[in-house]
C-alpha cells in the first residue's frame, strides 16, 4: 500500500496555519520558526514550542543516515523541536515535525 506523501504545499500551508495558531500577542516576539541550509548541504528546521502546549516535549535525536545527500535527523530538547537532512530531505523534516505535533495533540485532547 502506497502511503500518501504531503505536498510541499500543503506542508507549507500547515507550517504557516500552525504558526499563526501559536501567535498570540506575546509568543511571536520572542518565538518562531527558522529554515536554515547547511553547508553539507542540507536544511535545518528550527521551531520554538515554548509556551505552546509541546513545551515539555522531550525527544532523543533520532539519526536515518540513508546515503550522504538523502539522510533525516531529529530531536525536541529544550522546547525546540530541530531538524535537520539532506538536499532533498526538507519535505520529509517538516513532516516529521507534525508528526510529532500531531500525535502530542491526540494526546492532550484524549
Amino acid at each position: 500500500m502506497k502511503t500518501h506523501q504531503p505536498s510541499e504545499t500543503d506542508l507549507l500551508a500547515r507550517l504557516e496555519d500552525w504558526y499563526l495558531n501559536e501567535c498570540n500577542g506575546d509568543w511571536e516576539h520572542s518565538f518562531g520558526v527558522k529554515l536554515d541550509t547547511l553547508d553539507n548541504p542540507g536544511w535545518r528546521v528550527t521551531v520554538d514550542l515554548s509556551d505552546t502546549r509541546w513545551a515539555h516535549l522531550e525527544i532523543a535525536k533520532q539519526i536515518d543516515g540513508r546515503t550522504e545527500r538523502d539522510w533525516i535527523q531529529f530531536e525536541v530538547t529544550k522546547a525546540q523541536f530541530v531538524g535537520c537532512g539532506g538536499p532533498r530531505n526538507l519535505r520529509e523534516i517538516l513532516s516529521r515535525f507534525f508528526s510529532i505535533v500531531d500525535s502530542v495533540g491526540r494526546e492532550v485532547n484524549s
